[in-house]
């Protein structure tokens, strides 16, 4: 069985996880910042922008592996992922907003985010 990877869609999901990366670093940034109704906003947008860039790096990689037998993507446990990422996403940004006070916070939010 020959599989192989196609080089455009390998190369759009490494630039969607750039884009993704630098998205989720300006709003870390900006997030602790941020007082008042807008956090709440802030939190769910970069949440979703976050969850969503993740996700997408990730589909996108599976894209562009080719296997010679028919596959299938089921739509339950996609939108189920796209969930998991956008909830995790949002509550690394909660932790972020309220302060990370220690080694251990900091090490359990980062297993946190990459177990999402």
């Amino acid at each position: 069985m020959q599989s192989y990877y196609d080089i455009w869609l390998v190369t759009l999901s490494v630039v969607l996880a750039i884009f993704a990366s630098f998205t989720a670093l300006s709003l870390a940034a900006k997030i602790p910042h941020i007082e008042g109704p807008k956090a709440r906003y802030w939190l769910l947008g970069g949440a979703l922008s976050m969850g969503l860039g993740i996700w997408s790096m990730h589909f996108v990689g599976m894209l562009a592996f080719h296997l010679p037998i028919p596959l299938a993507y089921d739509v339950g446990i996609t939108i189920a992922s796209v969930l998991i990422a956008v909830l995790v996403s949002g509550l690394s940004l909660y932790l972020i907003r309220h302060g990370i006070r220690g080694a251990s916070q900091l090490l359990s939010s980062a297993l946190l985010m990459g177990l999402g």
